[in-house]
């Protein structure tokens, strides 16, 4: 039986990119898996990532799939368990961050871990507990915006202390700018006052190098993916070009867009703006009822497939802040989201039919939707396009080819990463 170093279980699809993509890039050949699998590892690889779809369920069912997730890994040999989260720590005041941490804490027997979604890279940064995107705190960044966990406070103790049944410490950053060793002591100091997790300050990869090497006895790893940067140094691994190996890359191309942050605003009206052809999905008319959601697709992939010989389209339902919350005021967000989400994935289905090989998929709830309905088992990772976003390839089930596939989370990735991502593919 193959082994695993590191065992990753990913809250969403986007986020286990995410990770992978820094495990790769600091040298650890990784798979992505979809979901649970059903049978033991066969490929040689240092980590596995196990993508749920879990960040915005119920809590219970969350804690269940994290804990089938965990056992599959432990099967495997992971000698190390990481839970992976977002960067911007969005959950609900019932979790899911705090009941997953605690399940599988009891389930590992560990009294203390860690807790970060530092991740500098993405101007992510953590200070004094409270979590910055860019120069803004969390709560004006857009986050308090997000139609499923708006977050309207970025002081990550009393965001996490609610969830958990476990004291909330912190790690600031006066220790963690001094050396492995201070963090060390801090960590043995905060378990003497019974703290089980402790929020970790970080500003810079520097910061993470730091962190790393006090982690490496850890059962238990929390975090956005920043942190993964430095783990791999603790396995006795470094960067090399070969992990991040794909296959060639071949077939049309195309983005799908779901998500409502800012950034995929931003890049979608950058696509726009070049000229090249869109198509606008709009959720008010899925109210309707099944048939109108099944026009939509055969209308979206109407006109998209002429197009596609003359290069990328795109198909988005992205909304600004006021338009989504007029859209959720009427039809309920729980109900527009899952009926967005269906929808694109099978106006993705149709669009890989119709001979898409290369696809960029923006948000994460988005991203699931459309893996699930490919029917993808398992993702290689490939290199990145911008911090957090890698390329990645896999089989579907919809015409048993290999497809080339990027998960975007919502909030990453520069104005023109839409189409800059297929220009890194080529080159």
């Amino acid at each position: 039986m193959n082994r695993v170093l590191l065992g990753c279980i990913a809250d969403d699809f986007t986020g286990a990119t995410d990770l992978a993509n820094n495990l790769v890039r600091a040298g650890m050949r990784v798979l992505q898996t979809v979901g649970v699998p059903s049978a033991a590892l066969s490929a040689s690889v240092d980590a596995v990532v196990v993508s749920l779809k879990s960040r915005t369920i119920a809590p219970a069912q969350a804690v269940a799939q994290s804990l089938q997730a965990l056992e599959w890994l432990q099967k495997q040999g992971a000698r190390q368990i990481y839970f992976k989260y977002c960067s911007t720590f969005d959950s609900t005041p019932d979790g899911n961050i705090g009941p997953v941490i605690d399940a599988l804490m009891t389930a590992l027997k560990t009294d203390f871990t860690i807790a970060t979604p530092a991740f500098p890279d993405v101007g992510r940064t953590v200070f004094k507990g409270y979590l910055f995107v860019g120069d803004v705190l969390l709560h004006e960044s857009g986050m308090q915006d997000h139609p499923l966990t708006p977050m309207k406070d970025p002081n990550l103790v009393r965001v996490l202390s609610p969830q958990t049944t476990r004291k909330v410490g912190l790690i600031d950053h006066g220790v963690v700018a001094q050396d492995t060793a201070a963090i060390q002591q801090r960590i043995a100091a905060l378990k003497q006052q019974g703290v089980g997790v402790a929020i970790v300050d970080a500003v810079s990869n520097a910061d993470l190098h730091r962190l790393a090497p006090a982690l490496a006895e850890m059962p238990l790893v929390t975090a956005g993916s920043g942190v993964a940067i430095g783990l791999p140094a603790n396995f006795g691994i470094a960067p090399n070009a070969s992990a991040a190996t794909l296959p060639g890359a071949k077939g049309l191309q195309a983005v799908m867009a779901g998500s409502c942050s800012r950034a995929t605003n931003a890049q979608v009206a950058a696509f726009i703006a070049t000229g090249r052809p869109a198509y606008v999905v709009d959720p008010m008319r899925m109210e309707q009822g099944q048939e109108a959601r099944e026009a939509i697709v055969r209308e979206a992939l109407a006109w998209a497939v002429p197009r596609l010989v003359d290069g990328p389209v795109l198909i988005y339902s992205t909304a600004q802040p006021e338009a989504l919350k007029t859209i959720q005021t009427k039809l309920g967000s729980a109900k527009v989201g899952e009926w967005v989400e269906q929808t694109l994935a099978s106006i993705a289905c149709g669009l890989v039919q119709a001979g898409v090989g290369q696809l960029v998929v923006a948000g994460g709830e988005t991203s699931g939707a459309v893996v699930q309905a490919l029917g993808m088992q398992q993702l290689q990772i490939g290199a990145q396009i911008d911090p957090g976003v890698p390329w990645c390839a896999g089989q579907t089930k919809v015409n048993d080819d290999i497809l080339h596939i990027t998960l975007k989370s919502g909030n990453f990735g520069t104005e023109d990463f839409l189409l800059k991502a297929f220009g890194k593919l080529s080159s």
